[in-house]
């Protein structure tokens, strides 16, 4: 039996509840980006739960909203252990509690709430994925770094030309969890390269 074609639609009432907490740390940039990730991911496993994985992309990081923007680059994006940063840390319990009340408002059921926060909870601290639902979200989460938007953004985050930060990406694009991930990550960091004219710049 054929799958049925993804309705992205029903996910909007859930983009305009959250869209006022996606103003910290581009994230009005980045979230949209993942959650294009996740669509293309899910088309190579269609055995994970597609609400699951596109409430948690889209979700995941309001909680940096509730966190001062000099603290976010700062103190979580900086040093040697800044995934497990307090602020890190932070913006995951807030994601919870924030994401919590998004799902409630636009009538999203306890099950499907519990299995969102759980993700969202440690999506970047927790070492390793708990099912496939949370590679899928981790990797959706990364792969849009690899594009020429996400090394725009992220070289200035972490203080680095855009060729630096391209070549931190070619040693964590063997850190994503799913193959597919990794496939994208490589496709893409190639093509932002030379689009960036890495080669000579």
């Amino acid at each position: 039996m054929l799958d049925k074609p993804l309705d992205l639609a029903r996910y909007d009432p859930v983009w305009r509840q959250a869209e006022p907490y996606m103003r910290a740390r581009k994230n009005d940039v980045h979230i949209p980006l993942s959650f294009g990730w996740a669509v293309r991911l899910l088309d190579d496993y269609p055995e994970a739960d597609k609400d699951i994985c596109l409430l948690a992309i889209l979700l995941h990081d309001i909680g940096w909203y509730s966190i001062d923007m000099e603290d976010i680059i700062e103190k979580g994006f900086s040093g040697p252990n800044m995934l497990q940063s307090d602020m890190r840390y932070l913006h995951e319990t807030e994601g919870v509690r924030m994401g919590t009340d998004v799902l409630k408002a636009t009538g999203w059921n306890a099950d499907t709430i519990a299995q969102v926060c759980e993700i969202i909870d440690g999506h970047d601290t927790r070492p390793d994925p708990r099912h496939l639902n949370d590679r899928i979200v981790r990797d959706a989460d990364k792969l849009w770094r690899f594009d020429v938007t996400g090394i725009a953004v992220a070289c200035d985050w972490f203080k680095l030309t855009p060729r630096d930060y391209a070549a931190r990406l070619e040693i964590q694009k063997d850190e994503l969890e799913t193959e597919t991930g990794r496939k994208y990550a490589t496709q893409t960091l190639i093509a932002s390269r030379k689009a960036l004219m890495l080669h000579l710049i």
